[in-house]
């Protein structure tokens, strides 16, 4: 599938150029941070537009409140950028990580951390493993997104919403990034640059761009939080009431038509509570019309959630709605078919690739995953990545996202720094960056990876 053409020629720009960079990032959300600040970090001249107010995007406008997919088994596969968040968000008290002699199974550590989520939630034990994972509250990851990207010394926008990429005809027939206009309250805008890097999370810049593409659909969730919880009350009534606990329980997520395992998790903050309900389908993420829909639905199932949970279950009777996410969960619309699709076969047996460059809890991501076909001088990384449907689902959670995001950075510092197309640029090369970043580039395959021997690397 390929969106209608919405491009426009540099030859043929109206809208005033605002900046020129080397390297352009649209999309504040974690992958689009990790990407500005490694590109910056490897040499580049960064800028990068967020359409709304703040960065952090599904992090923190869409509440999603635990890093996860990072280990493998006990060796932790996730690194880099966002384990500097995480250090961070832990010396500021606004994160909560179980230590090292934690990351085990047991009753009394599934007590102890459980309702944190920072458990593997691919095991199938009972108790489930306690593991390397974050419990992170929204605006101190804003907060040490503004830090990082300052630090980078990155140009940011802010309230820029993208709205057609600039391309102009490469001698290969092959469409070539310059930039990208913004609408903003000043007008539209024109950003120019060597290298652009979609992060918007729907691939909005490269579909527009002529970059083909599939369209699919999963759940939604308007992620809220509640206030003026006693959750020892509340974990000790669980625990000595099971059968009870259970019934309430699933009476409340029937009630937010659908939600995970467990409905509300404990948070860095005392008395507060993150839901990551409630969970819907049939809603459509880049259409307007279902993404009104599925707020107001949102809302409706939450209020009646919230009055049935203070009558009834112990702990909560002073609770009270803190706030519903300023952004929509969505977790899959549009996903790039690149140089290489990644499958569901590629995900579940573990697939190692010559060209690996990023890395999630047990798979691997080619470099070939985050390269269009179409149109040249464009990146992308995040939930969007080129993958089928089946295989998004499994690997697209926000950790492996800033790792894609923190590669893709790297590629865009060495094809500026080379004078290369980013097509061209030497997977080892980004292979190396990253691990001069601190990041894990997925390399070096773990003991239970399957190894793709057909692939090799450069160009």
């Amino acid at each position: 599938m390929q969106s209608l053409d919405l491009r426009v020629r540099s030859e043929e720009l109206a809208a005033p150029i605002v900046n020129r960079s080397q390297v352009l990032v649209v999309g504040g959300g974690p992958a689009g941070v990790a990407a500005a600040v490694s590109a910056a970090r490897s040499g580049a001249s960064v800028t990068l537009l967020e359409r709304y107010s703040y960065l952090g995007g599904l992090a923190s406008g869409g509440m999603v409140l635990v890093l996860d997919d990072m280990v493998n088994g006990p060796e932790i596969t996730v690194t880099g950028i966002v384990s500097e968040y995480v250090e961070r968000l832990q010396a500021a008290g606004l994160a909560v990580v179980p230590p090292k002699e934690d990351r085990r199974t047991s009753q009394e550590l599934w007590n102890k951390w459980g309702r944190y989520g920072t458990f593997d939630f691919h095991s199938h034990s009972t108790p489930k493993p306690i593991c390397y994972a974050a419990a992170f509250d929204p605006d101190g990851w804003k907060r040490v997104s503004n830090d990082l990207v300052r630090e980078a010394g990155v140009t940011l926008r802010l309230h820029s919403w993208f709205s057609r990429p600039i391309v102009d005809e490469g001698p290969d027939g092959n469409g070539v990034m310059k930039g990208v206009v913004v609408e903003t309250k000043a007008g539209p805008q024109a950003y120019l640059a060597d290298v652009v890097i979609d992060t918007t999370g729907d691939i909005d810049v490269a579909s527009r761009a002529g970059a083909k593409y599939a369209h699919d659909s999963y759940i939604t969730t308007l992620v809220f939080r509640l206030g003026g919880v006693d959750t020892a009350e509340a974990e000790r009534f669980e625990q000595e009431n099971p059968k009870e606990a259970r019934a309430i329980n699933r009476r409340i997520k029937r009630l937010l038509g659908g939600a995970w395992e467990l409905w509300w998790l404990k948070t860095p903050l005392e008395g507060v509570v993150w839901c990551n309900a409630p969970h819907m389908s049939g809603y459509d993420g880049v259409d307007p019309g279902d993404l009104t829909a599925a707020e107001f639905a949102a809302r409706d199932r939450i209020t009646e959630a919230v009055a049935y949970v203070k009558e009834n279950l112990p702990g909560f009777a002073n609770a009270y709605l803190l706030d519903a996410a300023p952004q929509l969960g969505v977790r899959q619309t549009r996903l790039l078919e690149g140089e290489y699709v990644m499958t569901k076969d590629d995900v579940v047996t573990r697939r190692h690739f010559a060209d690996t460059v990023a890395r999630g809890r047990d798979y691997y991501y080619p470099y070939r995953s985050l390269l269009p076909r179409e149109v040249d001088q464009l990146l992308v990384a995040g939930r969007h990545y080129s993958a089928t449907p089946e295989a998004q689902k499994m690997s697209r959670e926000i950790p492996p996202c800033m790792a894609m995001g923190q590669a893709v950075g790297v590629a865009a510092g060495l094809a500026v720094s080379n004078g290369a197309l980013v097509r061209h640029v030497d997977p080892r090369e980004i292979q190396v960056g990253m691990r001069q970043q601190g990041a894990d580039p997925g390399d070096v395959p773990s003991a239970n990876a399957t190894i793709d021997a057909l692939v090799g690397v450069g160009a």
